[in-house]
């Protein structure tokens, strides 16, 4: 096959699509025990399915750091058009009240919390103060808790620098609380990982995050044993010509000659381009999991590879990787805890006609198409 009719399968870190910026925010301030919530099936173990996120804004501190600029700048040298990345323009939301859980075990904070976190002389007061109010009563069933969503690519170095401070802050007050099966962690964007060619042995993470925010952060896994979590969207690289190895449907592979084995679809190269890294950096003991991943079921009227169809052959197909135990090339017979998105369409966002369709489900919970989310594997609801 001519490999280089299917070259990145990962996202340019300069043209990142709107979609994702997404953050695991409630648009409402809801308590989050209380929020609305659904169990995975029998069929998916770790499966659970994320809610109605909105961003929130970049922090506007004028705080600079010579590392994050060091790294900005060699971003800047590194970074190349991934031929298979969509470039659309961004556009601003507004900033929602605080955070919500979308899971019965999984909680999250704002990105605009992480600082007064991070902070040395009262960060971990902050952290203990949000754990009482959040998460301290005996109806929580919180297992996961994220420190906001796709920090790293925040003009704000500020935010990047208090992401790993934050999450150790929230670990030791959930320790010092009572919660120590509580693990700590957050979801990164593909675009952590150098421009390539979609051979996943190829893979590295971005000059700088490789040496100055990487490994610190792997570590902090390791020690803590939470997964590093990533939110691969192959239907932000595709087009026409990669969109049946984008859907699990037949095609022609992607074979990678460092390790002699073939990829059937976008989504197992992005996953092992993400092992690839870590093991590069020494830390493939490190679990890898699935931060929010999904297919839209409608885009603008002249887009190829978006419908009901699509969504489902997406979503079956990474429900086969993650669940089934069969793993991906390089990191098989194993599953991965994995988070969909979206529960519901969200007719208000603003941006592109896909921005408001990756919902699974209906406002009265009929499946947009059926996956078996909802039964209790008995075949009832």
């Amino acid at each position: 096959m001519d490999h280089s009719a299917e070259t990145s399968t990962f996202e340019d870190f300069e043209n990142r699509p709107l979609k994702k910026a997404k953050n695991y925010e409630s648009s409402v301030l809801d308590d989050p025990l209380t929020s609305p919530s659904i169990s995975a099936s029998s069929m998916i173990s770790d499966l659970q399915i994320n809610g109605d996120p909105l961003a929130s804004p970049p922090s506007t501190t004028n705080s600079t750091s010579s590392t994050v600029s060091e790294i900005m700048k060699e971003e800047k040298a590194s970074a190349a058009p991934s031929p298979l990345s969509r470039s659309r323009s961004g556009s601003h939301r507004s900033s929602p009240p605080a955070c919500s859980c979308h899971s019965p075990n999984l909680s999250s904070l704002t990105n605009s919390l992480l600082p007064s976190l991070a902070d040395k002389s009262t960060g971990l007061t902050t952290a203990v103060s949000w754990i009482r109010a959040n998460l301290a009563t005996p109806a929580t069933n919180v297992t996961l808790l994220l420190a906001g969503n796709e920090i790293l690519p925040s003009p704000d170095p500020n935010l990047i620098l208090s992401l790993l401070p934050a999450m150790r802050r929230l670990a030791q007050a959930l320790k010092s609380e009572g919660f120590p099966s509580i693990r700590v962690s957050t979801p990164h964007y593909l675009g952590i990982l150098a421009p390539s060619d979609g051979i996943p042995t190829n893979a590295t993470f971005r000059a700088g995050y490789n040496t100055k925010l990487f490994p610190s952060m792997p570590q902090f896994h390791r020690e803590t044993k939470p997964p590093f979590m990533v939110n691969p969207y192959p239907y932000f690289s595709y087009n026409p010509q990669t969109l049946n190895y984008t859907l699990f449907r037949p095609n022609a592979r992607i074979y990678d000659p460092a390790t002699k084995l073939n990829y059937t679809s976008m989504f197992e190269a992005q996953m092992d381009a993400i092992y690839t890294a870590m093991v590069k950096l020494g830390y493939g003991d490190v679990e890898v999991a699935i931060g929010e991943a999904g297919w839209p079921t409608q885009a603008e009227a002249d887009q190829v590879g978006v419908g009901v169809k699509e969504a489902q052959d997406f979503n079956e197909g990474m429900l086969r990787v993650c669940s089934s135990g069969k793993g991906t090339p390089l990191m098989p017979n194993r599953t991965f805890e994995t988070y969909l998105f979206s529960l519901f369409d969200e007719n208000q966002k603003p941006g592109p006609v896909d921005e408001r369709h990756f919902g699974l489900f209906n406002p009265d919970f009929t499946p947009v198409y059926d996956l078996r989310l909802l039964t209790d594997g008995k075949g009832s609801v």
